[in-house]
């Protein structure tokens, strides 16, 4: 239950602090009073997005803070599964800065929205005027019937599995697109491969390979310029090396006479020892070269596939074509491997269908064995609102595809006259009637939900009269297993209440500031008095208000 709201420094809220007690709760006030805002400013800390528009002092940052007592409700697992602490006395607040910007906590721990909206559905529904609506929205009517059920655990397992499920499916449209893709491109990819495999690529060194084609296909060139220079160094006495060796034995007879030509003569012979070298190693060279056509041949073809290949790829050498390669060995190998893939998840997809199927049953089961006592109830309560003649049907048809509630479709229709057709909800019933419907509904779901509090935002619309105090009865009733708040401009419903709050404004210094008051017994008589009749109350609007509270 809701024991205290705290909000600092919300639209014309400046600082409120008020506690609350179990039973049924009443909040009255004029219209423009600012019951909307309490309701919005208990909102935040529910989990509602919010912005820095509704900060009344831009310089202070808005504190909404709600006290709850849990004690009773076995809330703890919900808490573990978002990873908080579970206090009994848990502590919900929001805080708004002037930026925008916005935090929450449960219990001093951070939380993010998601976290705040998942555990405050287990603490308090918070019913509005516009959420009168959700009675002809299907989701809700499944929640209603599944309530009723007793579904949840089921509901939440098939939940869990059709999530996996529709991934799985999504995989498995994937793999058979992927398939479609690697097929087209399959010989193709194969063709590459192949090409660049028979080249043996890892044993190819391209220098190597350039180099060698450059020297069988140069011979006759290279022949005749190797005996060319074998001659000009060592052919005849007046060869270079013979040259050379006359001026180093004349060097020699110099430098015996006198030391100043020692180094050129070591100079000299230092000459002649290197040129003698270079002369054995073209002896050698010359003697060693042959002429091999098909080594040539063979060279060349090899060059020309291999630079091919790399032009065809985009690459200029060969550690980038190995990745090509590997590239390619990826998709051929993706190709033999897709239909295993595809194999292994129509396998599970099956399997999770049988389960699905399963669940599906059981949830379709409950639900039509849930309906005759969910009729029964809605018509006696909605008999004891006025609605004497209403009748209810309840219609569940299922499908041959898994739903995100199972494989049913469901369907509220209403009569509201005797021998009136069925319609739909939405075609059907009246604003009046909608409120009514939705009261009973939230009063037969209580009975099915452990949730701690309740609070109704004028769901009295449309009634008046008798009506409004079997409305009064009802929410009273309520209260006796739940915290239950009701925002009213009925004085029937608001004599009804264990404790009555009033909303009211006060100005001040060109400010409008929004309060909330606890009424004793005496604020309460003046104040029902006041909705029977206006500001101006009568000796007889003060008796019927004492009439009413008794």
């Amino acid at each position: 239950m809701l024991k205290n709201l705290s909000i600092k420094n919300y639209a014309l809220i400046e600082d409120l602090n008020v506690d609350f007690n179990n039973g049924l709760t009443i909040i009255t006030g004029e219209t423009g009073a600012g019951k909307s805002i309490l309701i919005n400013a208990l909102s935040l800390v529910l989990g509602k997005r919010s912005d820095s528009s509704f900060i009344n002092n831009l310089n202070k940052k808005c504190i909404v803070e709600a006290t709850f007592d849990l004690a009773n409700y076995n809330l703890k697992k919900i808490f573990s599964e978002n990873n908080l602490d579970y206090d009994t006395d848990t502590i919900i607040r929001r805080e708004i800065l002037p930026s925008g910007k916005s935090r929450a906590f449960v219990n001093d721990s951070p939380v993010v929205l998601n976290q705040l909206a998942s555990i405050s559905k287990y603490i308090i529904d918070i019913h509005s005027q516009h959420q009168n609506l959700d009675l002809v929205n299907v989701d809700f009517q499944f929640d209603v019937i599944d309530s009723v059920a007793d579904n949840f655990k089921i509901l939440q397992e098939y939940k869990f599995k059709f999530s996996e499920y529709k991934s799985l499916l999504a995989e498995l449209n994937s793999l058979k697109q992927t398939k479609s893709e690697l097929s087209k491109a399959y010989d193709y990819n194969n063709h590459l491969l192949e090409e660049i495999n028979e080249l043996n690529i890892s044993d190819v060194n391209l220098n190597d390979l350039e180099n060698s084609y450059k020297d069988l296909s140069n011979f006759e060139e290279i022949k005749i310029d190797l005996n060319h220079s074998v001659s000009l160094l060592n052919n005849n006495e007046y060869s270079i090396i013979s040259l050379v060796n006359k001026l180093k034995l004349n060097l020699k007879n110099l430098s015996a006479k006198s030391n100043t030509f020692l180094s050129l003569y070591n100079r000299i012979n230092s000459i002649y020892i290197d040129l003698d070298d270079v002369s054995a190693d073209l002896d050698n060279f010359n003697n060693n070269l042959t002429n091999n056509p098909g080594k040539l041949s063979e060279v060349s073809d090899l060059l020309s596939k291999v630079n091919n290949v790399l032009r065809k790829h985009s690459v200029d050498n060969i550690d980038d074509l190995m990745e090509v390669q590997l590239d390619l060995i990826k998709k051929v190998s993706m190709s033999n491997n897709i239909d295993s893939e595809i194999s292994s998840v129509s396998l599970k997809v099956s399997e999770l269908k049988v389960v699905l199927l399963d669940l599906a049953k059981k949830l379709s089961v409950n639900r039509l064995h849930s309906i005759p006592k969910l009729v029964i109830s809605l018509k006696e309560i909605l008999n004891d609102l006025g609605m004497k003649s209403a009748e209810f049907l309840i219609e569940i048809n299922s499908q041959d595809k898994f739903l995100s509630n199972g494989f049913d479709n469901l369907e509220f229709k209403f009569s509201a006259n005797k021998g009136s057709d069925f319609k739909l909800l939405k075609q059907s019933a009246s604003g009046g009637e909608i409120s009514r419907i939705m009261l009973a509904i939230k009063s037969i779901i209580a009975n099915y939900r452990k949730l701690p509090t309740l609070m109704f935002d004028e769901i009295d619309t449309g009634v008046s009269g008798e009506i409004s105090n079997k409305i009064g009865d009802i929410m009273r009733e309520m209260s006796s297993s739940m915290q239950i708040f009701t925002i009213t401009h009925l004085p029937q419903i608001a004599a009804k209440g264990e404790s009555h709050f009033k909303v009211y404004k006060t100005e001040k210094d060109n400010s409008t500031t929004t309060n909330l008051i606890r009424l004793n017994n005496q604020d309460r008589i003046v104040e029902i008095a006041k909705m029977l009749e206006g500001d101006n109350i009568s000796i007889s609007a003060v008796a019927h208000a004492k009439q009413l509270l008794n």
